[in-house]
């Protein structure tokens, strides 16, 4: 039974001489970006990230607005020889001042502008390095190792190793205003420096690590820091360090920890501290928390109960979680506020209402939304009404005076909006233009067909030329596999509608955003029925909408491209595959990615599951290609390494099969995506040049010319 209308549903904007264009590729590279809104104590400002477009360096700045009216107004600027600029805005409590970091010279330093007028100025931030790993490990060449003479007590040699500055990786404000909380990790001592000035540096793998610890400091009335012997106070809490937050009453942290490389590879092994600001030699493990944790935490205002994400208990991919509830006080078990929800949380930090409940944003379908919750669990998770799609960023301040949150929808670009309560309607706060001028868009259509049992979703994005004539279609496979296609704005997507190209993006068994079970449903069945999903949904979309069936092709980026290494080996309807940085051996791919705790629950250890794992690689399906193929992959990328494009590369080579691999230098997985979608991107011509491959590729499958 289809779920979605049988009848022809055009949704391109209606066409008028005054129409703008869509976006060409060279209009990507000029697109700014909005991030990390910031609502100041009395509700009356916002703070905001800005980002350059990818042309002019991509350097995000510091910028401010009224919430009620008035021009933004940049707050930061960033010398010639910074290539990322100013980030992580914070407002002090009183809000006469903001903090930030930036990476200054030698090292990255936390700022505070007085918003009362002058100059921002970086804290010193120093640290004694731990004992073992001060030791100097001056590189001794063997000849001279057997005459250097022995040092005597007290010399210099066993002084006390110096304070060395910090790299901070984050900070936190407590909310009286009166403490700095600083995690970084160990700086590189002198002797190491020699070492490896001598190329003495030689790794041992899991074994030499900076850990990352917290350290606190005291702010002085004029807003600098009481550093005692000019080094900050350290926690006594075991590294890593990866989430800080404070109170509300700012007497204690809550500190979530972890060892270096056991969350990606042996498994989640996170800790929960709570550590006293006046016993900072004192944490108190709260054995009750799950391994799980992230650490984004949302405080009751008494300060004794705390909300958080964190993996389901069911049987489902690493990364769908569930939000919880605990009682300080009683550190009992935690309370699951969202089982059988069918969506995905922990999108951001928890806020306690005043009304007692817990207001959490949400991704459902392909919607983002705030839901609210009661914190007993015994209730499902209700929608707030709201007149605009939340994209990300809900947030409010500790008065809850006010809410913020980035708003967008397929054919309406990115906004900041403001309103008074979380379900009032959405007051947009004036910001710069994020692009060079207002382009032709094209609204999403929400489509449906059922598959095996499951109901399927995706969305449809049809091209003006579909009122009058069957058109090229090109089916977009999201990554993850725990990843889903929102309905969002993008110049990417209005780029390929501009080519006269449709568009379906299909969220398949093992996305998220439908709940545990839909999101587990792929597991050992990678490239099997989820595949199966994607193809229903293409034979939907054309019985149901002018689509040319000689003029199909299959993209996807991670494990979208995954899906098309799948596609090569499984069907010919396809003119064109496009992969971008995909995985295609889960042998060569467990071994040499960044972590394998993700595949692993998929279809276990390789080497006790051989059959399995061969069948969920698309290198076993090469033999049966006949596709022209584009391999699109990142040199430094370290989730789906070089190597995996290397070998479908090869494979298909030999198989005889139209193949072509692009690699860019200095590029990881992230990064690489986000350039070619028009995101900002350091490098200043990856992007571009992905584009026009995909361009050119496309044009010549299809018969096309040149547009």
């Amino acid at each position: 039974m289809l779920l979605a209308p049988l009848a022809l549903c055009l949704a391109s904007t209606p066409v008028r001489a005054e129409d703008p264009r869509f976006p060409n590729s060279e209009d990507l590279r000029h697109i700014k970006a909005i991030g990390s809104p910031e609502l100041s104590p009395d509700g009356k400002q916002v703070l905001f990230t800005l980002t350059d477009s990818t042309a002019d360096g991509a350097k995000s700045h510091i910028w401010i607005v009224p919430v009620s009216g008035g021009s933004p107004r940049q707050l930061t600027y960033s010398p010639a020889a910074d290539k990322r600029g100013e980030r992580a805005p914070a407002w002090a409590p009183d809000g006469s001042a903001i903090f930030f970091m930036a990476h200054r010279g030698e090292n990255t330093q936390i700022f505070r502008l007085p918003l009362a007028g002058g100059e921002a100025s970086p804290f010193e931030l120093k640290v004694v390095p731990p004992v073992d790993d001060s030791k100097e490990k001056e590189f001794i060449p063997p000849a001279k190792a057997e005459t250097k003479p022995e040092t005597k007590a007290g010399s210099k040699a066993e002084a006390k190793p110096e304070a060395i500055a910090i790299n901070p990786n984050g900070f936190a404000i407590s909310p009286d205003g009166k403490w700095l909380a600083v995690w970084a990790e160990d700086p590189e001592t002198p002797g190491e420096k020699k070492g490896k000035d001598a190329k003495a540096d030689a790794v041992w793998v899991n074994h030499e690590h900076h850990g990352e610890r917290l350290y606190l400091a005291a702010f002085k009335a004029d807003g600098s820091l009481d550093i005692t012997g000019d080094t900050l106070k350290p926690t006594d809490l075991t590294p890593d360090v990866h989430a800080v937050s404070w109170s509300p009453k700012s007497d204690r942290l809550l500190v979530v920890t972890e060892p270096q490389n056991d969350v990606s590879d042996l498994g989640p092994a996170a800790k929960t501290w709570l550590v006293p600001v006046n016993a900072l030699d004192q944490p108190k493990q709260l054995s009750s928390m799950p391994a799980t944790i992230r650490g984004s935490f949302g405080w009751s205002a008494d300060g004794d109960t705390v909300a958080f994400a964190a993996q389901t208990p069911e049987d489902a991919p690493p990364g769908q979680e569930e939000l919880y509830f605990l009682n300080l006080a009683n550190a009992s078990q935690p309370t699951r506020l969202t089982a059988g929800f069918l969506g995905s949380v922990g999108f951001g930090e928890p806020v306690f209402l005043q009304n007692g409940k817990l207001l959490s944003a949400v991704n459902q379908g392909t919607k983002t939304m705030a839901v609210q919750i009661s914190i007993d669990g015994k209730t499902a998770p209700e929608a707030v009404p709201q007149s605009s799609s939340i994209r990300a960023s809900l947030t409010t301040n500790r008065a809850q005076n006010g809410w913020i949150w980035l708003a967008s929808s397929s054919d309406q670009p990115t906004r900041l909006c403001y309103a008074s309560t979380p379900s009032g309607d959405c007051q947009t706060i004036p910001t710069p233009e994020l692009t060079t001028q207002h382009f032709r868009t094209v609204k999403s259509q929400l489509v449906s067909w059922q598959n095996e049992g499951l109901t399927i979703e995706g969305l449809l994005y049809l091209p003006p030329d579909a009122e009058h004539k069957k058109v090229p279609l090109i089916l977009d496979i999201h990554g993850g596999p725990l990843g889903s296609w929102e309905d969002s704005y993008g110049e990417w997507t209005n780029f390929l509608i501009g080519h006269g190209w449709a568009i379906l993006r299909p969220n398949p068994r093992g996305s998220s955003a439908y709940g545990a079970k839909f999101a587990a449903a792929n597991k050992n069945d990678l490239g099997g029925k989820d595949f199966d999903d994607v193809m229903a949904g293409l034979d939907f979309a054309i019985k149901n909408y002018p689509i040319d069936t000689n003029k199909l092709a299959l993209m996807g980026y991670s494990y979208g491209g995954e899906m098309a290494g799948f596609a090569e080996g499984k069907t010919d309807r396809f003119k064109a595959i496009i992969s971008g940085a995909p995985v295609i051996d889960q042998f060569s791919e467990y071994g040499t990615e960044r972590g394998s705790w993700y595949d692993r629950w998929y279809f276990g250890k390789p080497w006790e599951h051989m059959a399995d794992a061969w069948r969920q690689s698309p290198l076993s399906g090469a033999a049966k290609a006949k596709t022209p193929f584009l391999l699109l992959q990142g040199q430094s990328d370290g989730t789906d390494p070089l190597g995996q494009a290397e070998e479908m590369y090869r494979a298909l080579r030999q198989e005889g099969v139209p193949v072509d691999l692009v690699t860019y230098p200095r590029e990881d997985h992230g990064p690489l995506a986000g350039g070619i979608f028009g995101r900002p991107s350091p490098e200043p011509w990856h992007g571009f040049d992905g584009r026009q491959r995909i361009v050119d590729f496309l044009q010549k499958a299809f018969g096309e010319e040149a547009k």
